[in-house]
């Protein structure tokens, strides 16, 4: 049964993760992605380690329902190609800096002349305005710019610090794939294709804005210094280990208490509601650090299960593979690989009933491609010998 966005095309021009995960994703629920790699070099994330059979772990888990296709964009032929491509195509995501496809013929107004009402999609670093358009960007220049870092450190006062997975990349990917379904939706209404632009300074500025921009949510007030966070950040050592334990209402609050063995804070008036448990949220943290660690996880994880208290252990990435919950949930599966083999990966989390989506190929060689789309553009074997022999494909 085919994925509820089976019958789109989209020519994804993109690298590095943004826009790769991005058009994943869409691969993942039935769009057909060809992409567009440099001949002899293709996306930057190939060249990372962790290799098998010529590819990184990283590009196996950014590209897979995807077919390669090298394509030299600084030449004329190169280009007109391109531009055939798109008149059959649904949706061109690109991420250079801006201006780059402009120049190089590709931009919005030159490939509307070959699909009146493509989607066309531009992930950039900033934004097309302002004095930052033309810096060169990546993940961690982005957790700096936008308070990220900030946010991570706890307080203003503190050492700003990164979160250790890229996490701006990974918003703007998300955000980029819910822009394109929308504006396919659009489409469908209006018959009118559009032009999405989406930077990843943006992306996370929209992330944080909802529980980390409280402070700055009313501007007729004045904004103080963010007041430091709580000296434990909700993952508590055991006996033998660490785990998390969150309460918020007053039930789960309650059952903590009993689970604990402290009926006594039930009655201590720094606690008696959601808001002054926030307000002495470090005696608070304090008092339940002091109890876990008198005994073990498995011990905590029983008896807070069985009072309903919201609680997990905090896993290794190998644990994570093996908890039960991840098994029986199937949320990482084992799949086949053309060349690289046997592969683990995630599985796609939007389950969707009646168009499921799935894994239908694995990422692809560089240019595994060329030559198949090249033949559904309708040009012959002599045709496409002659533009490999010209260094227009690769």
């Amino acid at each position: 049964m085919p994925g509820p966005l089976d019958g789109y095309r989209i020519i994804d021009l993109t690298s590095m993760l943004s826009g790769p995960w991005a058009t994943m994703l869409l691969g993942d629920q039935g769009a057909d992605v060809i992409k567009i790699e440099v001949p002899g070099l293709g996306d930057h994330v190939r060249s990372l380690g962790n290799q098998r059979a010529g590819m990184s772990a990283m590009f196996l888990n950014l590209n897979r329902n995807k077919r390669s296709v090298t394509l030299d964009l600084k030449t004329e032929r190169g280009v007109a190609l391109l531009q055939r491509l798109a008149g059959g195509a649904d949706v061109m995501v690109q991420n250079f800096r801006p201006g780059v496809a402009e120049r190089l013929g590709i931009g919005e107004a030159a490939l509307r002349k070959h699909k009146p009402d493509l989607v066309y999609v531009s992930i950039s670093g900033f934004g097309e305005q302002g004095p930052w358009v033309a810096k060169p960007v990546y993940d961690p220049v982005i957790q700096a710019l936008s308070g990220l870092t900030t946010v991570q450190a706890g307080s203003d006062a503190e050492r700003p610090r990164l979160i250790r997975t890229v996490l701006p990349d990974k918003v703007s990917a998300i955000t980029a794939a819910q822009a394109i379904t929308a504006a396919l939706l659009a489409r469908e209404r209006t018959g009118q294709g559009q032009h999405v632009r989406l930077s990843m300074l943006d992306a996370v500025l929209q992330f944080l804005w909802a529980s980390d921009m409280n402070g700055q949510t009313y501007p007729d007030q004045p904004i103080a210094a963010q007041p430091a966070a709580s000296f434990i950040d909700l993952i508590y050592e055991t006996q033998d280990g660490h785990m998390s334990v969150a309460v918020m209402s007053n039930k789960e609050w309650q059952g903590l208490c009993r689970t604990l063995e402290r009926p006594e804070w039930l009655g201590d008036p720094r606690f008696s509601t959601p808001a002054l448990r926030e307000q002495h949220i470090d005696e608070r943290l304090a008092m339940t650090q002091a109890v876990l660690k008198t005994r073990t996880t498995a011990h905590w994880l029983r008896v807070l299960e069985a009072n309903d208290v919201p609680c997990a252990p905090a896993l290794t990435r190998d644990q994570v593979l093996r908890h039960p919950q991840v098994v029986a949930s199937g949320s990482v599966i084992e799949v086949q690989h053309h060349a690289a083999g046997t592969l683990r990966q995630a599985r796609h989390a939007a389950r969707f009933e009646a168009t499921p989506a799935s894994i239908r190929r694995g990422a692809p060689r560089l240019g595994e491609h060329t030559n198949e789309v090249l033949a559904e553009l309708g040009l012959t074997r002599a045709q496409v010998d002659e533009l490999r022999g010209a260094g227009v494909i690769g």
